[in-house]
């Protein structure tokens, strides 16, 4: 008695190189998007760390009687007793400047800005 064995199994070479070129093409358009995307949620995570910080320096002014021209410093902002628990980062990599009261707070990444 004589088995039968099938050689045609598996995929082509063409039908592979089909799926992988499909790949490809919708890496293409979604990498960038990713990117975009998430670029635009660090500049929202920063405003709004921004906010805070504003916020902190406007309670630390008058809880501390301060004019609009003064300067805190980190201590008087950031701490487990103080406005902000940690001092926070920007998820951009950039670094916040506080300046005066009057002032918005600054972060160094372009675009990263209070309006």
């Amino acid at each position: 008695m004589r088995t039968k064995v099938s050689l045609k199994s598996g995929f082509t070479l063409v039908e592979i190189m089909i799926v992988v070129a499909i790949i490809g093409l919708l890496a293409a358009i979604a990498i960038p998007n990713l990117v975009t995307a998430r670029k635009k949620a660090q500049r929202q995570a920063c405003v709004s760390t921004l906010k805070a910080i504003e916020g902190a320096k406007a309670n630390w002014a008058l809880d501390y009687k301060k004019g609009d021209a003064d300067v805190p410093n980190e201590a008087d902002l950031f701490g487990g007793d103080k406005y902000i628990e940690r001092k926070p980062t920007c998820p951009a990599g950039g670094t916040y400047n506080l300046g005066t009261v009057r002032e918005k707070p600054t972060c160094s990444v372009e675009g990263h800005a209070l309006e």
